[in-house]
């Protein structure tokens, strides 16, 4: 695996995205920011949470034990909540949390976990995009239903309080024989898919190919200045990882 990445916040803002990478893995969180005037319960803000979930993550992969993909991140989640147990309330359902993906390679396969909506793009000859959809098919987006909803059953689920989230995640698998490149996004870096509909997957892949994750980057940040917002955040965190094998 060769792998290349950028990791760009928000003007002006401290990045909530973390990003890790070793011989054969990769690890991709993105920090949900918390909407005005809601009380995490904790003294830490995404930042913070990335971080140390994402370094926990990190230290997991490195060792290449072969452990299965969801006990890693469950793990992860335990040790960190551990962590700041003493000094803040674990139960509160706003909690600061992440997504989570995850690749690795294991002899002849790659193996990939998607937990909550940064995608992974695989292009085995034609181009397959594994993302956990489910925030996106709430009936409601109130503050009060998307907490109900929040790792619940029959809403969604990020990495946040319970490690017991880790197992909701979506896993599987894909031959290295075939597979050309992968991307890792944040859903900063796919935006210009999945928000503003400039490119599509394949023509995401052809950037981060032929002109590397910080071109991506550039392009998002000069569509975020010239588009009109009716809703939603004008820029976000990006970062963009690509994979060659």
């Amino acid at each position: 695996m060769q792998v290349s990445y950028v990791s760009e916040a928000t003007p002006g803002r401290p990045n909530e995205d973390f990003v890790a990478a070793g011989p054969g893995w990769v690890v991709l969180l993105d920090g949900a920011t918390a909407p005005p005037g809601v009380d995490s319960g904790c003294a830490h803000d995404p930042a913070w949470l990335v971080r140390r979930l994402g370094g926990q993550i990190a230290a997991r992969m490195a060792l290449e034990d072969g452990k299965p993909l969801p006990d890693l991140v469950a793990e992860a989640i335990k040790v960190t909540g551990e962590a700041h147990t003493g000094t803040c309330d674990l139960e509160n359902p706003d909690s600061p949390s992440a997504t989570v993906s995850l690749l690795r390679r294991r002899g002849g396969a790659v193996e990939w976990f998607v937990l909550a909506d940064s995608p992974i793009v695989l292009d085995v000859g034609e181009v397959r995009v594994i993302r956990d959809d489910r925030v996106d098919r709430l009936p409601s987006y109130t503050l009060e239903s998307v907490r109900t909803s929040r790792n619940s059953p029959g809403g969604f689920w990020v990495a946040s309080t319970k490690p017991e989230a880790a197992y909701e995640g979506l896993t599987g698998e894909v031959p290295v024989a075939g597979l050309q490149r992968a991307a890792v996004l944040s859903d900063g870096a796919s935006r210009l898919v999945e928000r503003f509909g400039r490119l599509d997957w394949d023509g995401l892949l052809r950037v981060l190919d032929d002109e590397g994750p910080r071109e991506l980057v550039r392009r998002t940040r000069a569509v975020e200045e010239s588009e009109t917002f009716a809703r939603g955040k004008r820029y976000d965190d990006a970062t963009a990882v690509l994979v060659r094998f």
